[in-house]
């Protein structure tokens, strides 16, 4: 297995990409820039959800209930896979494609006193996903379906929200090959990954989530062990000709510049083994002032076409 770098471009169109549960759910924006950024744990619950409920994975994180109805702590999931600390480790990895992504740290105490756990350090790792512009936060208010629950009242209880009118978020990650060795990753794996993240994406159909798109999806193959660019996402800036990044409401309202991507990728081709990729058709590249496709972008560094199936 080789190492690889991810980019992974993604928007949401009226509402909300991931909430802050300590800040009344708002939608999570850097004050300073107004930059609106999402956790890694948000593209992971993605990932899991998929490989779980369309791909019939099974997956080590995910909330599961006891006969009498409580969720399972840690320590209770690791024993429906032995009777044993070496059983339960073994099956884990053999059985379990998110602890052999994104690893885990595993609570084992199968005799009573005998406290101990198993670590494994993730081969894929995601930065904290940020928006390439400014965001507008807005708020909405409306009536609840109920209500009131003072008795004898019939007035209607009143809620509120805030979303993003649109944000187009960026993601990058690295898949690093020894820590694939420790877990036991297989490239099927890599496959239900990226299948994953952009389809994933997709079937976010959740009130917070509907109107999810993936635009975006690059894989950087290296053919040298322990090297990796880094940071090519900021390869990729946004041009908009609106006065205010924040009025930007969809694909129409800008162009991506990828100058800087392609420039890094072929400077380093030689130590690239190739790229996969795929684009949604209504994202507009721009390369050295005129607008391209990937594929003739990159033909220097990837003479043949690898498209990622979506």
């Amino acid at each position: 297995m080789n190492r690889s770098e991810l980019i992974f471009l993604y928007d949401i169109k009226d509402n909300n990409p991931n909430g802050d549960p300590l800040d009344s759910n708002k939608p999570r924006i850097d004050e300073e820039t107004g930059i609106n950024y999402v956790t890694d744990v948000r593209i992971k619950r993605t990932i899991r959800d998929y490989l779980y409920e369309y791909k019939g994975k099974e997956i080590f994180v995910r909330e599961k209930r006891t006969d009498k109805g409580y969720v399972q702590d840690a320590k209770t999931r690791a024993k429906d896979f032995g009777s044993n600390k070496e059983e339960a480790i073994k099956n884990i990895l053999s059985n379990c494609i998110d602890v052999r992504l994104f690893g885990a740290t595993i609570p084992l105490e199968f005799v009573k006193n005998d406290k101990g756990s198993a670590t494994f350090t993730g081969p894929v790792q995601f930065n904290i996903g940020r928006s390439l512009h400014k965001v507008a936060l807005k708020r909405i208010k409306g009536t609840g379906a109920f209500a009131s629950a003072e008795e004898g009242k019939d007035n209607k209880t009143f809620r509120e929200e805030y979303i993003l009118p649109y944000s187009l978020i960026g993601f990058q990650g690295i898949i690093n090959e020894h820590a694939a060795e420790e877990t036991k990753l297989q490239e099927e794996d890599i496959n239900l990954l990226l299948e994953a993240m952009w389809n994933g994406t997709k079937n976010l159909i959740s009130r917070s989530k509907v109107g999810q798109m993936p635009r975006m999806l690059v894989k950087v193959n290296y053919r040298e062990n322990n090297f990796h660019i880094g940071d090519l996402i900021k390869g990729i800036k946004l041009e908009t000709q609106l006065n205010d990044e924040e009025n930007i409401r969809g694909l129409e309202n800008f162009k991506l510049n990828i100058d800087k991507l392609v420039s890094t990728l072929i400077k380093n081709k030689e130590k690239i083994l190739n790229v996969e990729y795929i684009i949604d058709d209504n994202v507009n590249l721009v390369l050295n002032g005129k607008e391209t496709g990937f594929d003739e972008a990159i033909k220097e560094v990837n003479p043949v076409e690898l498209k990622i199936k979506g």
